[in-house]
């Protein structure tokens, strides 16, 4: 596990997993939370001193209205007014403090879930390529947005009133001795029923709200799936379909949501039951001492006083504990995407990869995806640099592997990988991926303007230099003939532009980044026969001088690589120009011919 601290580092602890609720993970949680609230200390502080005081005021009603009662029923009313005036003081301080403890509390509570926010995008950002291969975006948007909001009534109100009502509660019970132990033990008779009620409760919406938690994830998962993909919903038909889908993850959702309204609809009402019972027994017992002649009718009225006291912060205790469990179910499914370790980490040795050449080597490279069957079989493969090299070979031969490897989104499991000599895994993976340019099928775009989209790589960039680049690339054509020309927003995804506009702006992109080496992942499989030839001749210009890996499977981008690199099943079978691998007659003489067809 990890415990993160807040400007520091997350810390590793290896073992075996525990239990929801083992010391240990008890321990974790605490320390998360403690961790969060450390930059506060100071209004954490003034929170605290304010919340002692708020309670401790709030313990002195009834004993004054006890006293009231006894110096009326004795015809003593001297002492009246200086009651009153403690009474009436206590409430105005009561008032004072409850708003300065809410004040701190609610500013150190809101920054810590801003912080704890911050820190968990931070965190998925670090983490590698394959940690988003294996989770849905929207449970990983779910931990972001639904847990932490789920935290938010904890840390703002609910830790508060956690220690104010556990305050009220023993300093209720020490009163309630202190003013008659006789009647204080008749309560302590209702405490089995209590303790064993509570102890039922606590285990089955233990297992109940983490359940919620994770069914939660799974709507938002679905739903912004679903909503991603509507397109191809609708040109499938496939809409009843989904929604059977959707309203089945969110019966599951449902189902969960009510076990816990029915564990609560057992349980608060037995507290209250509980805590009439008790007052039943106070008044029986503590009204036959009064008539006894063995107690004030004051200490009465006083101990009925306290004897709410008591009762209310325990069914308030008990309320808090549904958000208490709803928040540590979060809290835990947050801290499950804080413990991901990245799968590429820089070694703390790790140096900055200076202005590169663009000499890349495999030497001897394996690799495997997650534990899974091996992928690349010992890949051997020598690029000088300003060299393009195409890879080609059948679906799952390996040639993406070859590229996310390259650009450092793995590392191999065998063999090494280097540039200009140096093995990647010395180097820092920004200063990498900062002289690197991929451009894959689809063109990634955000939503912002088309100015913004191209000078991604490059914020920095000046107009001139944005409309240069969209010039080389022939984006320049249809930028003239947008409302807005380069501050034309583009929308989610850009979605106002077509598939074969957004692929000649992600190529405008790679261009204005000037990187060193080039990675093209069928990059002009998604663009009609005139744009590729525009791109064809922008790439002849962005080629010049950089290394370049090209997977596609049009000829003319194949046949123009000063090498062809044939993959098979994860290995090299063939390797040469174009004419050499014809004369040869091998696996790339059969994908020629099939590509030939395709086109003819």
């Amino acid at each position: 596990m990890k415990v993160w601290q807040p400007g520091g580092h997350l810390v590793s602890e290896r073992g075996a997993k525990v239990e929801d609720w083992s010391w240990a993970q008890t321990k974790r949680r605490l320390a998360t939370l403690y961790r969060l609230a450390r930059p506060y200390k100071v209004r954490t502080a003034l929170a605290l001193v304010t919340l002692l005081a708020a309670t401790a005021v709030s313990l002195a009603p009834p004993y004054l209205v006890g006293r009231a009662v006894d110096e009326v029923h004795a015809g003593r009313t001297h002492a009246l007014g200086w009651i009153v005036v403690a009474f009436v003081g206590a409430g105005a301080l009561g008032i004072v403090a409850s708003y300065a403890q809410t004040y701190f509390t609610g500013w150190t509570g809101e920054r810590m879930l801003a912080d704890l926010r911050n820190h968990l995008f931070r965190h998925l950002q670090r983490l590698s390529l394959g940690f988003y291969e294996r989770n849905r975006a929207g449970v990983l948007i779910s931990r972001l947005t639904n847990d932490v909001e789920a935290l938010d009534q904890l840390v703002t109100d609910g830790v508060t009133s956690l220690v104010q009502n556990s305050l009220t509660l023993a300093g209720s019970a020490v009163v309630l001795f202190l003013l008659d132990w006789r009647l204080a033990l008749a309560v302590l008779t209702v405490m089995p029923a209590l303790t064993t009620a509570t102890a039922i409760f606590r285990k089955k919406s233990a297992r109940s709200y983490r359940r919620v938690r994770e069914r939660l994830g799974l709507v938002t998962a679905t739903l912004a799936e679903d909503i991603a993909g509507m397109r191809v919903l609708q040109a499938f038909t496939r809409e009843a379909a989904a929604q059977r889908n959707f309203r089945e993850v969110s019966e599951t959702y449902r189902t969960a949501n009510q076990e816990t309204v029915v564990q609560n609809a057992y349980y608060f009402p037995f507290v209250d039951l509980l805590s009439t019972v008790a007052t039943a027994i106070v008044l029986g017992y503590g009204g036959y001492l009064v008539l006894d002649g063995n107690m004030k009718i004051g200490i009465l009225v006083a101990f009925l006083g306290y004897l709410a006291n008591f009762f209310d912060p325990v069914q308030q205790l008990s309320q808090l504990y549904s958000t208490f469990l709803s928040a540590v179910a979060a809290l835990d499914k947050i801290m499950d995407v804080l413990v991901q370790d990245s799968e590429v980490d820089d070694t703390p040795s790790a140096t900055d990869l200076e202005r590169i050449r663009g000499h890349v080597r495999f030497e001897d490279v394996h690799f495997t995806y997650n534990r899974g069957p091996e992928v690349l079989h010992g890949i051997d493969l020598d690029v000088p640099a300003g060299m393009t090299v195409a890879l080609v070979g059948h679906t799952g031969a390996g040639k993406s592997t070859i590229a996310k490897l390259i650009a450092r989104f793995y590392d191999p499991t065998g063999g090494r990988i280097t540039i200009d000599g140096v093995d990647l895994r010395d180097v820092r993976q920004e200063s990498l991926r900062r002289q690197l340019g991929i451009v894959p099928q689809e063109g990634f775009l955000f939503a912002g303007t088309l100015a913004d989209n191209i000078a991604f790589g490059r914020p920095d960039a000046t107009r001139e230099e944005i409309a240069a680049a969209a010039r080389t690339v022939g984006a320049d054509e249809f930028v003239a003939q947008l409302e807005n020309g380069y501050d034309t927003e583009l929308g989610e995804r850009g979605f106002r532009l077509s598939l074969g506009q957004r692929q000649l702006v992600a190529f405008a992109r790679a261009l204005l980044a000037d990187p060193r080496i080039l990675i093209l992942d069928e990059a002009t499989s998604s663009v009609d026969i005139g744009t590729e030839q525009k791109i064809e001749r922008a790439l002849r210009r962005l080629l010049h001088g950089r290394t370049a890996f090209v997977i596609a499977h049009r000829l003319s981008t194949i046949r123009d690589a000063d090498l062809i690199v044939v993959l098979e099943h994860g290995r090299v079978v063939e390797q040469g120009a174009h004419d050499e691998l014809l004369r040869r007659g091998g696996l790339y003489t059969d994908l020629y011919g099939n590509w030939a067809a395709d086109v003819a």
